[in-house]
């Protein structure tokens, strides 16, 4: 019988429409298929309403984007197109997603402008885009600074600053850029602080630019019995090979395997690598590209294991992972219900395991206090091995050297590849479009003909350099 994370807790569900919100914003939310609110919704939005600082515990997946942004739209004024309202990101994936479900909930007001200005992307379209004026702003601090320094923005009418995973930005070094950004903002603005954990930095942050913000917290954040947490003690070195263990018995489409330390991860993907498995690892020291393909491969199913550290996975929105691995357990155990949370979502089960060597036994300790219920212990020799091929996604990733800086559309590359009796669209899965370079994925099966396809032919009548990304 598995445990769950937390202790079953009655859930009593509180409707949007028992918020003051334009009937627009409502038919919007209805149409959208936003029936009940989510825990942290319920909780932060009757304060974001009214207009209060507010400072948010809830991770990712949790709906804290729709929670700031209905109160962020909600008092835009669509008449003028000056910045009302800022949000800072950590990642331009983030940042990305924040826009996308930004865009989703302004439906409901006329013409309202979103726009994203991130690092990694050229600063010149920037200017012109903001040229023609934009009500909500999403983006990176560094970004967004230089766009105040050269004065390409103004933020003197500005009523809503978001800080969205907080934490976060802090531990990448962002307090100073912040406390510029907010510097240039109006000192009456509303100021909302999204946050998975509250380190020390959070609460200097909070002390000084916020004005008696009220505190809400969302714990159970998902469905406590999606989620079967295992733990297995381990020998320190016996970790490598667990990890292997692991993946030979569950075979999992889409795993993530949590490290410490960057140079844990590098040594992880190595080892699973001569083992035949498909693995990549996420830091954050990779470059901006790089970090787009690895996220692109592991989003579009052509890389079955994402060997990460705590600071580089967070903020990803990653659908469908059919197990979490805990390499090492998390130093404190609100790190670990973040890790274990990104499994079991969108009502499918998950499992997440966790190698537990006995210097770690105290925090195995402080997990069972919080869960209020024993670990689920299993011994290491209990796995049994699946015979068959050494695990490999079921997609492969093609990466063509053009994006859309070359006016690329993902229809562009559909139709070069199903095209005149080509491959049948069945088989091609996720297209992802950056600045200068596109992946698609397609079926493993398929894989060589489509990279011939691509290479032989041409994309928009013209010829792009194409190759398989190997994991």
């Amino acid at each position: 019988m598995p445990f769950p994370l937390f202790q079953a807790r009655p859930v009593t569900t509180i409707a949007f429409s028992a918020l003051p919100l334009s009937a627009a914003m409502l038919a919007n939310l209805d149409a959208l298929g936003y029936a009940a609110m989510t825990p942290i919704q319920a909780q932060s939005l009757p304060v974001i309403l009214k207009g209060q600082d507010l400072i948010a515990q809830a991770k990712t997946g949790s709906g804290k984007t729709a929670a700031f942004g209905i109160g962020l739209l909600e008092p835009l004024n669509p008449r003028w197109f000056g910045c009302q309202a800022l949000v800072l990101c950590p990642t331009r994936e983030l940042a990305d997603q924040v826009a996308k479900e930004l865009r989703r909930l302004a439906r409901a007001a006329d013409n309202i402008k979103i726009l994203t200005l991130c690092g990694g992307v050229s600063f010149g379209p920037q200017i012109g885009s903001l040229e023609h004026g934009a009500h909500v702003i999403v983006g990176t601090p560094g970004r967004i600074q230089e766009h105040l320094k050269k004065g390409t923005l103004k933020l003197d009418g500005l009523n809503t600053l978001v800080l969205d995973e907080a934490d976060r930005m802090l531990d990448m070094g962002f307090y100073d850029s912040i406390a510029e950004i907010i510097g240039q903002t109006p000192n009456k603005r509303q100021t909302l602080l999204f946050s998975a954990t509250y380190p020390a930095g959070i609460k200097q942050l909070s002390a000084t630019f916020m004005r008696d913000p009220q505190q809400v917290k969302a714990e159970a954040l998902h469905d406590d019995s999606q989620i079967e947490q295992r733990f297995y003690e381990i020998a320190p070195e016996q970790r490598m090979d667990a990890v292997v263990k692991l993946l030979a018995c569950y075979r999992p489409e889409s795993s993530v395997a949590f490290c410490f330390t960057k140079q844990q991860c590098q040594e992880l993907v190595e080892h699973l690598n001569r083992q035949g498995i498909s693995a990549m690892a996420l830091n954050g020291d990779l470059e901006q590209r790089d970090r787009d393909q690895v996220l692109a491969m592991f989003a579009n199913r052509s890389l079955s294991v994402l060997v990460a550290t705590d600071v580089a996975a967070r903020g990803l929105d990653i659908d469908a992972l059919d197990l979490v691995i805990n390499v090492e357990l998390a130093r404190d155990s609100e790190t670990h219900i973040h890790r274990v949370g990104r499994t079991g979502r969108a009502g499918k089960k998950g499992i997440a395991v966790s190698l537990v060597a006995p210097p770690e036994a105290h925090r195995a300790q402080a997990i069972e206090t919080l869960q209020k219920a024993p670990l689920n212990w299993h011994p290491l020799n209990s796995l049994k091995t699946q015979t068959g091929e050494p695990l490999q996604p079921p997609m492969v990733t093609l990466c063509i050297a053009a994006g859309r800086k070359d006016k690329l559309r993902p229809g562009d590359i559909l139709g070069a590849l199903t095209g005149e009796a080509g491959i049948p669209g069945a088989q091609v899965g996720k297209i992802a479009i950056f600045d200068f370079q596109a992946f698609v994925a397609v079926e493993r099966g398929v894989a060589r003909q489509a990279l011939k396809r691509l290479d032989e032919g041409k994309i928009k009548g013209r010829s792009f350099k194409v190759r398989i990304l190997r994991a």
